[in-house]
């Protein structure tokens, strides 16, 4: 099967482009699964019931959060309505929605689980994402457990404990990714043991910017430490960043892991 996976939607600009991409990109690479991480698509901080509902109407089939997941209040009861909005699967017991569930593709062909952790380095000392992990990857392949694709999108901002979440997944997962730095990695490809992986898959947002920040509100936090209004999302043309993969139907692992990235700023590359 083929999963796109979309990193960070910030603000206006980019659910602007993954509503206007989305459907065309599901047709033309024969997507049957697209999972997207949206904690910033509201201004930059949160995510709405509305907003949910418009990506799912575009054609994502999960929405994934992390460290910004309640900024909107109204969320806390909607994420228990609502299984196709997922957060770290890390946060103490007792949070309102998941972490993990399995989901079928839309033509019913394909099960997909879906495992949303939240790293610690460098970020709120949430429960260990390891542990979260063990109790939510399968034993041995994804094929073997009876799922077309596992993937894991790791929330977080050190690189060294990304690439050791892909490790501890490698032969358990169909792609790793990474999400939070705003910034797409060159490094996508398949680890020893069948797993693909990519330490970020980049934001979907505006890259005339800071991380998806208006560039100069952002440097005036970095000259001057006065108090200052909350950043406000950069709203030019964005580029879509994500990732695409295609796994092996005898073991759910990955057969090809390739990166996205469509307008915008940034060069462009498409899955060959």
């Amino acid at each position: 099967m083929k999963l796109m996976f979309l990193g960070d939607i910030v603000g206006k600009a980019g659910r602007d482009v993954v509503v206007a991409e989305v459907p065309r990109l599901r047709e033309q690479l024969g997507l049957d699964f697209v999972v997207a991480n949206g904690e910033n698509a509201a201004h930059g901080f949160g995510i709405s019931p509305k907003i949910c509902e418009d990506l799912f109407d575009a054609g994502v089939d999960v929405i994934t959060g992390g460290n910004h997941s309640w900024d909107r209040p109204e969320i806390l009861s909607y994420i228990d309505e609502e299984p196709r909005l997922l957060r770290p699967a890390n946060f103490p017991s007792g949070t309102p929605g998941k972490g993990v569930s399995l989901f079928d593709s839309r033509d019913g062909k394909h099960r997909v689980l879906v495992i949303n952790v939240m790293c610690r380095l460098f970020m709120e000392l949430l429960d260990n994402p390891f542990d979260a992990l063990e109790k939510a990857l399968p034993e041995g392949d994804p094929a073997a457990a009876g799922f077309d694709c596992v993937l894991v999108d790791m929330h977080g901002e050190a690189t060294s404990e990304k690439y050791g979440i892909g490790h501890f997944c490698d032969g358990r997962a169909s792609l790793v990714v990474g999400t939070h730095t705003h910034v797409p990695t060159g490094d996508a490809h398949i680890l020893e043991h069948g797993t693909g992986y990519q330490t970020d898959a980049g934001m979907c947002g505006d890259y005339d910017s800071v991380i998806g920040m208006q560039k100069e509100g952002s440097l005036d936090r970095f000259l001057n430490r006065l108090p200052k209004p909350r950043m406000q999302p950069a709203e030019g043309e964005a580029t879509l960043c994500g990732t695409v993969i295609e796994t092996d139907p005898k073991t759910g692992l990955a057969k090809r892991v390739q990166p996205i990235r469509i307008g915008g700023k940034l060069s462009p590359t498409w899955p060959g």
